[in-house]
């Protein structure tokens, strides 16, 4: 009865927003992209989902579908994915996706012949993917929980399993409005794998049952940056090496507080060099057009290749208006300001650079990710500044070196201590599939 209310509800609310959604895919590429798709139509490359190689005449392996809603979440399963590749040869492991930025990223990390945009939570476009798709096990990541899809696994007997499960601050008092709609549901996954002893016991409190409620830890204190970005390469070649400021994930309102700060700092380190990444792709032109004001010379990263290094003498700024590259970007700063955080909207995962043992600098706002940012400030490995003490703050890493390594060798000591979350994951998995537990699969290998 429940879910017949939410498909009314779910069905009204389509309408009543039909002529805006029109408009938004008349005019805007990002909205139309992947729409047959996530109205039910299953991409023939999905179909036909053979791994290369191997005999066209077998049967389809059977389907491990993970869904990852975009760029972080995308980041922070990719260890995941690999170790489900290699431990799990007798299944097949496919990715969808819900915005544009993460289905890109996910088609170059993983190959675009496993990834597809996730349907609607419309009853007809997930009954058309678990049709093809007929998986064995769901995996979601994070907390992309939809009454439709939940429900069409429940219906077919599908387990479905939550991985780097979270609650934030900000959505916990919706959740709890709703408790009433989601308890039932919630009820029957299979198991919930949390980040932290809040989220699992915000998420007992919604209705998983506690006995498949447990704390994994964090999946994000597993990504490791492994290979060198092009971006990151082409920075190397600078001559003479500057002194790099990498404000990654910016927002708006955030670039030009930051372009502020660095004008207080161009005094005391003239060889500073500012590299802005802003953390959606539709707004690089919004930010060019704030350099082109700001009088600073600039340049964009994807005109690189048209604008030789030896040319780059008096530059101050780089636009990363590419996507996937500011991972690795992060191991060549002095510091790092990771945003989000100077307006009030969360903050973004301080991780990427503390792997790099590079010091960090946030703003106040990081609820978003506050338990690893707590754990941080615990540690004194990074420094929280409001936007009237950013470039003091900025200042002072940039002025003090020796204090700057000491709390980026502590970020990265941080980051160590807390992996492991992605083994705690697999394990849980290989239950739900029927796969011995890996020290007995090793055994019997032995």
């Amino acid at each position: 009865m429940i879910l017949f209310f939410y498909n009314l509800a779910l069905l009204g609310v389509l309408l009543a927003g039909s002529p805006w959604w029109l408009w938004r895919m008349a005019t805007t590429q990002k909205y139309r992209e992947g729409i047959p798709e996530r109205l039910g139509r299953v991409p023939k490359r999905i179909l036909d989902r053979d791994r290369a190689g191997r005999d066209r005449n077998e049967p389809d392996l059977p389907v491990i579908w993970l869904h990852a809603v975009s760029v972080g979440e995308i980041l922070a399963v990719g260890r995941l994915v690999a170790e489900l590749d290699r431990d799990f040869r007798r299944h097949r492991v496919m990715i969808s996706t819900t915005t544009r930025t993460g289905q890109a990223l996910a088609r170059e990390r993983f190959g675009a012949g496993r990834v597809f945009y996730c349907p609607l939570d419309l009853p007809w476009a997930v009954r058309a993917y678990l049709n093809a798709l007929q998986p064995k096990l769901l995996i979601l990541a994070e907390t992309e929980f939809w009454p439709n899809l939940l429900t069409g696994c429940f219906r077919r007997n599908i387990p479905v399993a939550v991985v780097n499960a979270r609650i934030s601050d900000r959505s916990w008092p919706r959740y709890q409005m709703l408790r009433r709609l989601w308890r039932p549901i919630l009820g029957r996954i299979s198991r919930v794998l949390a980040q932290t002893e809040t989220d699992a016991a915000r998420l007992r409190a919604l209705g998983c049952r506690r006995e498949v409620v447990s704390v994994a830890g964090n999946l994000k204190f597993d990504v490791r940056a492994t290979e060198e970005a092009e971006a990151t390469r082409l920075l190397k070649t600078w001559s003479p090496p500057p002194r790099f400021l990498v404000a990654g994930s910016t927002l708006e309102g955030e670039e030009a507080a930051i372009l502020a700060a660095r004008t207080s700092l161009a005094s005391a380190n003239p060889a500073l060099v500012l590299i802005l990444a802003p953390r959606h792709p539709e707004r690089f032109g919004a930010v060019a057009a704030l350099l082109e004001s700001s009088g600073v010379r600039w340049i964009r990263r994807s005109n690189w290749k048209t604008q030789p290094s030896e040319n780059l003498a008096g530059i101050q700024v780089v636009l990363l208006d590419t996507i996937g590259e500011l991972a690795s970007v992060y191991s060549i700063a002095s510091v790092a300001l990771v945003g989000g955080s100077l307006v009030p909207a969360g903050g973004h995962n301080p991780l990427e650079p503390a792997q790099f043992a590079v010091p960090i600098v946030m703003g106040p706002h990081y609820a978003n990710f506050r338990a690893i940012t707590e754990d941080l400030l615990a540690h004194q490995a990074i420094r929280i500044a409001p936007r009237a003490e950013l470039a003091q703050a900025l200042v002072d890493l940039l002025a003090n070196p020796a204090e700057a390594r000491a709390m980026g060798d502590r970020a990265r000591q941080v980051f160590e201590q807390q992996a492991g979350a992605t083994g705690r994951c697999v394990e849980a998995i290989r239950g739900l599939l029927g796969y011995a537990p890996a020290h007995t699969a090793a055994e019997h290998r032995a």
